[in-house]
């Protein structure tokens, strides 16, 4: 059995740094249940005064350190030899566009990155698809996108991404964004933003693209699809087939920056929203698949959320590490993680 360390990822948000080590431990602890139970004694340590996430891993191999890679705090990893010397070990992930599609748009109210990558891979990983996380091209819908943070992430790695939000301004401004980096890094694709028109009227506006990281993978076919519409969200399987995404990401409504829209009304209430648009959403996610949400504890209770889900037909994954995500944003949002998967 072999010890390894990683370096945590740091942060520009001060508040986030400070919660990233628990973080990154209940996020490990989910990646570890895929890799057959070989990952054990999860902790930290000091090594020559540097802090380190540490784990024991048996027959540690390359396709290990594949899916490793992925973790949303890991800066870098070492195997851990004669006590602490430090050798280090290559984690490519699944990165495969330049990180400015994540980094560039800056604007209030933006979850920070670091964090949407973890709610994307807990998500991933609870679903039945998890051993698939590096060879199959999931579909990740985010039904309350608003300007593609989570979209971005999953095009990042390699996956389709489908989103909706009811904030003209917020997919106006996303449509514009995707378009233009699309653009400039000069990547083959095609996009437009046009109306949805039905019984002679316009109900909604989408935009679709679709693109490749290199042209020959263009030329063969071998494309990403983006699939936004600016509509209500539980309305999601009217633009969205049954049974088509494997995995369902997003954040609710704070309660403090920003409201939804549920019906005809705003409202600030993530519970609400979520009881409105659950079973919707439940339509759209593929048996198997797996929805994760995150949302202000200040303004909604974990077991109220959890019985929303679970009246929707989905399984709550409520213990072990998934109960360690909390964590505070500000004065006014501390905020948790919710998955649940439809069996």
């Amino acid at each position: 059995m072999s010890r390894y360390a990683f370096l945590l990822l740091p942060s520009f948000n001060r508040v986030y740094t400070a919660a990233s080590a628990e973080l990154a431990l209940a996020e490990l602890e989910v990646f570890a249940a895929t890799l057959d139970g070989r990952v054990h004694g999860i902790g930290t340590s000091d090594i020559a005064g540097v802090s380190y996430v540490t784990f024991e891993c048996d027959d540690f191999a390359p396709r290990d350190a594949a899916v490793l890679g992925n973790l949303s705090s890991l800066y870098a990893l070492f195997e851990v030899t004669d006590g602490e010397l430090l050798r280090p070990v290559p984690a490519p992930g699944l990165d495969r566009l330049d990180d400015d599609l994540i980094t560039i748009l800056k604007y209030a109210g933006k979850t920070n990155e670091q964090f949407t990558k973890l709610l994307l891979n807990v998500t991933l990983l609870s679903s039945r698809f998890a051993a698939e996380m590096l060879t199959r091209r999931f579909t990740v819908l985010d039904p309350l996108c608003g300007r593609g943070t989570t979209l971005n992430q999953a095009l990042m790695y390699g996956y389709d991404a489908y989103g909706m939000d009811i904030d003209k301004r917020d997919i106006e401004a996303y449509s514009a964004f995707i378009q233009r980096w699309l653009k400039d890094k000069r990547l083959k694709h095609q996009a437009d933003y046009t109306p949805v028109r039905r019984d002679k009227r316009v109900i909604a506006r989408r935009l679709h693209a679709s693109f490749a990281a290199t042209k020959d993978e263009y030329k063969s076919g071998d494309v990403q699809q983006l699939d936004v519409v600016l509509a209500e969200s539980v309305h999601a399987p009217e633009f969205f087939r049954r049974d088509s995404a494997d995995l369902i990401v997003t954040d609710l409504p704070y309660g403090v920056q920003h409201g939804s829209t549920a019906g005809a009304t705003l409202t600030r209430s993530p519970l609400d929203l979520l009881a409105q648009c659950a079973p919707a959403w439940a339509r759209v996610l593929r048996t198997g698949g797996a929805l994760g949400i995150s949302w202000n504890t200040f303004v909604a209770q974990r077991d109220d959320a959890a019985g929303v889900l679970r009246a929707a037909g989905l399984t709550v994954l409520d213990d072990g590490p998934y109960l360690r995500f909390r964590h505070r944003v500000d004065q006014a949002i501390n905020r948790d993680i919710l998955v649940a998967r439809k069996d």
